[in-house]
């Protein structure tokens, strides 16, 4: 199918209530301004959402201000738009100031506690008789979307390393298997992105910068038309 036949949602992560993770920008000495996750997922998104359309793909935003959207209501949308792909953007963060880098992920089991610690923070908002349902879901949609989403995430990572990892000296932190409930919710072939880490001062300075997200946009799209015509959507 042709890229024009393509519809692709956008999710910015967390939003309204839910800030998602939170940096210190230092701007002069000491001092420095809160930064919030989901301002950064915000911007970053709308820039994706722009190169997807000037790609020629039909793009969409779960928001597109600051506001709260739950998991279930993300997935209501793209069932609404009929989209063919779900692409989450998110920032990461750690309790130490050290770790850095970019990671793409796709929805699959596996046995890395590594990765565990970053299921728990985007699937906090989960417990109960919704996080059992979701368990049983996530096993049904991975065994329909895993081969399509490895390489959408394939795709994009790698012009991301291109674009973005050796222009900005960010270091590849791989591309991942990750059981993500609100690619799970989606039911399509879907990655989720953690551009870097807002707990690392020197990162965070390079994420909050026009050229680094306006380089970001353009790998993302870049990989959603590399490997448009092989998806089986």
């Amino acid at each position: 199918r042709p890229v024009l036949g393509f519809t692709i949602l956008i999710d910015p992560g967390h939003g309204g209530e839910d800030d998602g993770a939170r940096g210190r920008y230092y701007f002069a000495k000491k001092k420095w301004r809160l930064i919030k996750e989901k301002d950064i997922a915000l911007s970053l998104s709308k820039k994706i959402h722009e190169q997807l359309q000037k790609k020629g793909f039909s793009s969409y935003l779960t928001r597109s201000v600051d506001r709260s959207v739950s998991l279930a209501e993300r997935a209501e949308i793209a069932e609404k738009i009929e989209a063919d792909l779900f692409i989450s953007v998110h920032i990461n963060s750690s309790d130490k100031s050290s770790p850095r880098g970019f990671e793409t992920y796709y929805l699959d089991n596996h046995d890395d506690s590594a990765v565990k610690k970053v299921e728990q923070v985007e699937n906090k908002d989960l417990k109960g008789e919704e996080l059992i349902i979701n368990k049983i879901l996530t096993d049904l949609v991975i065994s329909r979307t895993v081969t399509s989403s490895k390489g959408l995430a394939t795709s994009i990572h790698a012009r991301i390393h291109d674009k973005v990892g050796k222009k900005y000296k960010m270091k590849d932190r791989g591309v991942k298997p990750g059981l993500f409930y609100v690619l799970a919710l989606t039911k399509r072939p879907a990655i989720l992105l953690e551009v870097g880490f807002l707990s690392n001062s020197k990162e965070l300075a390079k994420m909050l910068k026009d050229d680094l997200q306006d380089s970001y946009a353009l790998a993302v799209a870049d990989g959603n038309v590399s490997i448009a015509d092989d998806l089986d959507v």
